[in-house]
């Protein structure tokens, strides 16, 4: 639908039309006030020049649908750039000019809902073609009031704006008000991690010292003993050498008990200093190539003349094919000695058995040793403990074996500085099984013997 402007009159209605217009076609009350002033600021405008005419139609080809507000004139100037500048705050716009005539066009894009298109059109077209006159004065009160309902408006969205802000800092106290907290519990945790820190680390002091201390007690207690023992053993042997005088039965059998007790403190003193100089990484590996048969051959000797006992069997047969095995031969005859030695003392009818078998490894070849005994065996919840230092299981077996808990302790730390490995399993009232496994150290000689050190006691 088009229509002429020739007169303010005509821009009065133009703008009236436009608000009627927008009511129909479902524009809110901001759209409505924009696309108005719009119309009439560019009609306004353009009043004056020649064959003036303004039409109105929909566009429905896009989504979503729009008014479409269409100037077109035959002559005059072309709109002012402040008009335009306006206008295309309020609305889309798009301008265009020939030689003297010139076009303008508005596009309101419209809400989208359930109407029709062709009913949308007959809304619009009977708003339009109502041809109601108005008068500047009612077009002045048109814009007042649209001008107070725009206040209207304005101040119930600075109201909101101000209720949206004290909300706002009122969040804004709580993150502080927590971020506060946080940052002061941060703080004592801090406080605390690093107290702990400093308590651990005076700990950490404390026990290394005490380990230090129990090293060089254990070393310089057993460098103590050793003298006046091998003293004991010196003279012992002295006394029952043949070129010494001869001595009744009774003095050579004290002598003989006098040696016996030196030569078994003199073992527990070796066995002290070898653990201290262990734990303190002092005790040097010399690994050599190892005849079994022969090591075999002195552990049956060794034992049987120490710990031999009426109803119990010590099976140390050398194995039919050797293995080959290069490790520190004097440290491995301590190892088993101590095993055998336990299994003897704690066996009192059946039979210690010392078997010697390959142990093939992803590293590289090892040999197993493996100690059976038909002894009284170890309860299942002292099998951890018996490899305390000192520790010994309590009960009647105790009786008539006396020791001091270093027998297993030793030989797994002697195992462990070989880079073996040393278990057991025990069944009480059938006996008890320690598996010994230590890697060929000759196999790759490239490595570093596991363990450094200043020298051994033998």
């Amino acid at each position: 639908m088009s229509f002429a402007l020739s007169s303010a009159q005509d821009v009065f209605g133009l703008r009236r039309r436009a608000q009627q217009a927008a009511v129909v076609l479902g524009l809110d009350r901001q759209d409505q006030v924009r696309l108005a002033t719009a119309l009439s600021e560019l009609g306004r405008d353009r009043l004056g020049c020649q064959g003036l005419e303004v039409s109105f139609g929909l566009d429905s080809a896009d989504r979503p649908a729009a008014l479409v507000v269409e100037f077109t004139w035959s002559g005059g100037p072309p709109p002012a750039r402040d008009t335009l500048d306006l206008v295309a705050k309020l609305v889309g716009v798009e301008y265009a000019a020939g030689a003297a005539a010139g076009r303008v066009v508005i596009t309101q894009p419209l809400a989208a809902d359930a109407v029709r298109p062709a009913e949308r059109r007959d809304r619009l077209a009977k708003v339009l073609g109502d041809g109601v006159r108005t008068t500047e004065a009612d077009d002045l009160r048109s814009q007042t009031r649209d001008l107070i309902a725009t206040l209207e408006e304005t101040r119930a969205q600075r109201e909101e704006l101000r209720r949206l802000n004290e909300e706002l800092e009122e969040t804004n106290r709580g993150v502080l008000a927590l971020y506060s907290e946080l940052t002061q519990e941060l703080e004592t945790t801090n406080s605390g991690v690093l107290a702990l820190h400093s308590e651990l680390e005076a700990k950490r002091h404390q026990l290394q010292e005490a380990s230090e201390a129990k090293t060089r007690f254990w070393t310089n207690i057993s460098h103590e003993l050793r003298t006046p023992v091998n003293s004991m053993v010196a003279l012992s042997r002295l006394l029952l050498a043949p070129s010494s005088p001869t001595l009744s039965g009774e003095q050579r059998e004290q002598v003989e008990l006098i040696s016996s007790a030196s030569h078994s403190l003199l073992s527990l003193v070796n066995d002290l200093l070898d653990v201290a100089k262990a734990e303190a990484g002092h005790l040097e590996i010399h690994p050599e190539p190892v005849d079994l048969r022969l090591l075999v051959t002195h552990l049956s000797g060794l034992l049987l003349s120490g710990h031999g006992r009426e109803g119990v069997t010590l099976l140390t047969t050398p194995p039919e094919q050797q293995p080959a095995l290069v490790t520190d031969e004097t440290l491995l005859v301590r190892i088993l000695r101590n095993i055998l030695s336990n299994a003897l003392k704690f066996t009192d009818q059946g039979e210690v058995r010392l078997d010697i078998t390959t142990a093939p490894e992803p590293s590289g070849p090892a040999v197993l040793f493996t100690v059976t005994d038909t002894g009284v065996g170890i309860p299942a919840d002292e099998l951890d403990r018996v490899f305390e230092v000192f520790y010994q299981v309590r009960g009647a077996h105790q009786h008539g074996r006396p020791g001091t808990g270093l027998g297993l302790p030793y030989a797994r730390t002697l195992t462990e500085l070989l880079g073996g490995s040393l278990t057991l399993t025990s069944t009480v009232g059938v006996g008890t099984q320690v598996r010994v496994r230590l890697p060929d150290l000759g196999h790759d000689r490239t490595q570093e013997p596991p363990a450094e050190g200043t020298g051994r006691d033998t």
